[in-house]
């Protein structure tokens, strides 16, 4: 004989409630998030950052008359395009110039110019006729900007791999679960805090008045930033590992470096390789930011020109630094699909 169990049946409680979906210290803090939003937005003129766009926004298609905006930008991008290509320049300028060897695709230019001068003896302004031999190379100028995104390059490898070296001790030192003592663990932290506090550009500076111009100054200036962010970075990597590996080897008599090559770098390595990459990366765009101060690279080129307003060639220096720039992304993907 079957004998049917009846279970039973549960009844919803009549105290329940459906839970409300923003309690009331949600709403505090929503609250004073938009408050504070309000408040720093009104100091950094974000008012009138939006309104000014959209009158340029509207200009540039015809829906407006006029805008300060749409100006800027138009008078800047009218003269940056098309950009300069070509080097021209006056052969008389040219220490030891030599007719019979021209720089490659180069060639040779009779220009006239009429140039207003002073008139010693009428104390006049009079117009002159005179005829300057040019030597006019159609690349010449993209080669020397090439040229200056190679130093940049290079600027941002050594800055990586003295950020490397620097960054991967402290790093060490400051991991709780690897530092042979509490003080050093403090100590490098400390050092990792400072560096990462101190930002490229304003380090930069200092060390040109130290170093002089050129790009040593910017590879020490990329290389002290960067070691803060990577003894950071690899640090936390290093007490976020797990610690079962570990403490077999503990277990056997292993010492911390053993440890470290065998227990830790196995399950950090594939977060360092993305770490470091994203630091090359940023110490290339870096690097075009502190050439402005004299620290080396395409950035001092950039100033110069643009402080001669040639926007031309400053259209043409950009247009490099976006190239480089993409070209080391696609490479850095590149590499992580590869190795990680």
């Amino acid at each position: 004989m079957n004998v049917v169990t009846s279970l039973p049946i549960r009844r919803p409680s009549a105290e329940w409630q459906y839970p409300a979906p923003l309690g009331w210290r949600t709403m505090l803090v929503v609250i004073v998030a938009i408050l504070i939003v309000l408040r720093t937005g009104a100091d950094v003129e974000i008012g009138r950052m939006v309104g000014e766009t959209g009158k340029g926004v509207a200009a540039s298609v015809g829906l407006a008359e006029d805008s300060q905006v749409a100006r800027g930008f138009g008078a800047i991008l009218g003269q940056m395009f098309p950009p300069q290509l070509a080097e021209v320049t006056e052969t008389a300028r040219i220490p030891n110039f030599d007719r019979e060897r021209l720089p490659l695709l180069s060639h040779l230019e009779t220009r006239t110019e009429t140039v207003r001068s002073l008139d010693p003896e009428t104390m006049r302004m009079v117009a002159r006729t005179t005829e300057r031999e040019m030597l006019v190379e159609p690349l010449g100028y993209l080669r020397q900007v090439a040229a200056k995104l190679f130093e940049t390059i290079e600027i941002a490898l050594w800055g990586t791999l003295l950020a490397l070296l620097i960054g991967a001790p402290l790093a060490f030192l400051g991991a709780r679960n690897l530092s042979p003592h509490p003080l050093l663990v403090l100590l490098s932290r400390g050092v990792v805090s400072l560096l990462r506090a101190v930002p490229e550009l304003i380090s930069a500076l200092f060390l040109v008045l130290a170093y002089g111009f050129g790009p040593a100054a910017g590879v020490l200036a990329l290389a002290l930033h960067a070691a803060g962010f990577l003894g950071k970075f690899y640090a936390e990597d290093i007490e976020n590992a797990d610690r079962g590996p570990q403490e077999a080897l503990r277990a056997i008599g292993a010492n911390r470096l053993e440890m470290l090559r065998y227990a830790i770098l196995p399950q950090v390595m594939p977060q360092y390789i993305a770490y470091t990459l994203y630091i090359l990366d940023r110490n290339v765009r870096m690097a075009t930011v502190i050439g402005l101060v004299g620290a080396g690279g395409i950035g001092l080129e950039l100033k110069g020109r643009y402080d001669l307003y040639q926007y031309a060639h400053v259209g043409t220096i950009l247009i490099a630094i976006f190239v480089l720039v993409f070209a080391l992304d696609q490479l850095s993907s590149w590499l992580r699909r590869r190795w990680m």
